[in-house]
């Protein structure tokens, strides 16, 4: 008996596959396909699906390969991840029809850099943040010195107009009080003298 439902085949490990710009990235994909030509199908595996799935296997791995070393890391990513799944489906859909199979659906899972180059992602981001990090720093330094300077410069400004307005009050209570003195001096010049030897 064969299984005429649709027949899922997923790869327990992602391939490792190199992408246009030369970077090795992991792929994990899976496969909906359905058995069309049961005869055939027998035929070409002799009754083992193990076989079949192991030729299955190969067959989209070929094509992932072909896509995937046409495109760039961000295009399989997110870019153009629809259409690399079109392609893969349509340049296998031909090779599985000799084997007496349709392949429905061809999704793309996970899509991983490598451990190597997963680190040095991290730690190109995490140079960047530091970067980033310490512009950040050196800009409020440079916003402080420059605060802290107006703030000197008013400050100093601030004092200086006080101590003129002191001197210019001072000079006037000292003007007023000679004033006064003179008055009182000027009415009663003996009373003022007596006063002036009691203070003395």
């Amino acid at each position: 008996f064969l299984d005429k439902r649709i027949l899922t085949l997923d790869t327990p490990e992602a391939d490792r596959f190199i992408t246009a710009e030369k970077k090795n990235i992991l792929v994990d994909a899976f496969v909906k396909y359905r058995i069309t030509d049961p005869r055939l199908y027998f035929v070409s595996f002799g009754g083992d699906e193990r076989r079949a799935q192991d030729r299955m296997a190969q067959i989209i791995k070929a094509a992932l390969n072909e896509e995937i070393t046409k495109r760039t890391v961000r295009e399989v990513i997110s870019g153009e991840r629809g259409k690399v799944m079109d392609a893969i489906r349509t340049k296998v859909s031909d090779e599985a029809k000799q084997i007496g199979g349709e392949i429905l659906d061809v999704r793309l899972k996970r899509v991983d850099y490598v451990e190597q180059i997963n680190n040095s992602v991290y730690e190109r981001m995490k140079s960047e943040r530091a970067r980033v990090a310490n512009e950040l720093r050196s800009t409020g330094a440079a916003e402080s010195e420059k605060i802290r300077a107006d703030a000197d410069r008013q400050r100093t400004v601030i004092l200086a107009e006080a101590y003129r307005d002191a001197e210019s009050i001072r000079g006037d209570g000292d003007a007023k009080a000679s004033q006064i003195y003179a008055e009182a001096f000027g009415q009663n010049p003996e009373f003022f003298k007596f006063y002036r030897s009691l203070e003395a």
